[in-house]
């Protein structure tokens, strides 16, 4: 089920909040364990009452291909079968309020951010 433009901005905004409430926020990291699904609809992400939610703290090797169009994968995946999967790494060594979608989804998939525009740390 292909999310269409409207419906996959709203995801990828509601994501991006989670991802930033999540490395700003103590509190919100420790309930994105404790109690996922109140603290995704906190973001905007709201989820069925029998849905599976799981989140993935450490990004495995090999699914950070893809960084943001994988997780607007899981979210159409969980959308057809009630499982959520939502990578949400730990907190990233840079300035999130100096981020834009891009470089969040970079972060978000555990890429690499060049932290300068010159790009010498590449």
């Amino acid at each position: 089920m292909a999310l269409d433009p409207q419906k996959r901005a709203e995801f990828v905004n509601a994501y991006t909040r989670a991802l930033i409430n999540a490395w700003s926020s103590e509190e919100y990291a420790a309930r994105l364990s404790t109690d996922p699904r109140s603290a995704l609809a906190e973001a905007g992400l709201e989820l069925p009452a029998d849905a599976e939610v799981v989140i993935v703290r450490t990004v495995p090797d090999g699914k950070q291909d893809g960084n943001l169009d994988v997780q607007v994968d899981f979210w159409e995946v969980g959308l057809a079968t009630g499982r959520y999967e939502f990578h949400i790494p730990e907190t990233p060594m840079v300035d999130t309020a100096e981020l834009s979608e891009g470089d969040l989804s970079d972060v978000a998939a555990g890429g690499t951010y060049c932290c300068c525009p010159c790009c010498c740390c590449t």
